[in-house]
């Protein structure tokens, strides 16, 4: 056991923390679409476990959804990026 302090944490690289960002922004976009796409189905009626009116409003429920995450997170993603640099 040594008595020196320990060494502090490397700094992050601002190239790939932009890069995992991004992949990040992507990915939520992504998921989202897919999400509205499934809602959609589901409002369609394409599936046998969901049928009649509860069908509709299940899947109206997730379009909102995936649109919400479609549109809205990856913006709060970027102001949250933009007000917090990386540590």
């Amino acid at each position: 056991m040594t008595d020196l302090p320990p060494a502090p944490p490397p700094k992050p690289n601002p190239d790939s923390v932009a890069r995992q960002r991004h992949f990040a922004i992507g990915l939520f976009r992504l998921s989202g679409a897919l999400i509205v796409m499934f809602g959609f189905l589901a409002i369609m009626q394409r599936f046998a476990w969901v049928q009649g009116d509860k069908a509709k409003a299940f899947g109206a429920i997730m379009v909102v959804t995936g649109l919400f995450q479609f549109i809205a997170v990856p913006r709060i993603l970027l102001a949250l990026f933009r007000t917090r640099p990386p540590q």
